[in-house]
């Protein structure tokens, strides 16, 4: 696999941009764009419906949320917490987690990977 294939960027280098104009909200939908994948990780912008959010699961990896716009009912480990615009909140590795709002809100994920060495 080549490298370009491997390392991908879809957000513009060296001009500052505003995360959450860069998705957009789409009526009982849920809307992604990754903006950066690595080897190392991804960074992907999502936009959530009113009533959307995603169902409980585990990831291999760290997970670090931002929310953007609006506020997020996020659930980690069976604890859930009211996240906010501007707020952020690390769900680790191997322990359940979901998300879910009535209103739409919009977040920013950046999952971390272990590299092998």
């Amino acid at each position: 696999m080549s490298a370009s294939a491997k390392n991908a960027s879809t957000m513009p280098t060296g001009e500052p941009q505003v995360l959450a104009d860069m998705v957009t909200y789409a009526a009982g939908a849920v809307v992604s764009r990754t903006l950066v994948k690595q080897p190392g990780g991804n960074v992907t912008l999502f936009s959530f419906g009113a009533g959307q959010g995603l169902s409980e699961h585990t990831a291999p990896f760290d997970a670090l949320v931002t929310i953007l716009d609006g506020q997020a009912d996020i659930t980690i480990g069976g604890k859930t917490q009211v996240v906010s615009a501007g707020q952020s909140i690390l769900m680790p590795a191997g322990v359940p987690h979901a998300l879910h709002s009535d209103a739409q809100f919009k977040m920013l994920l950046v999952m971390v990977r272990d590299l092998p060495q």
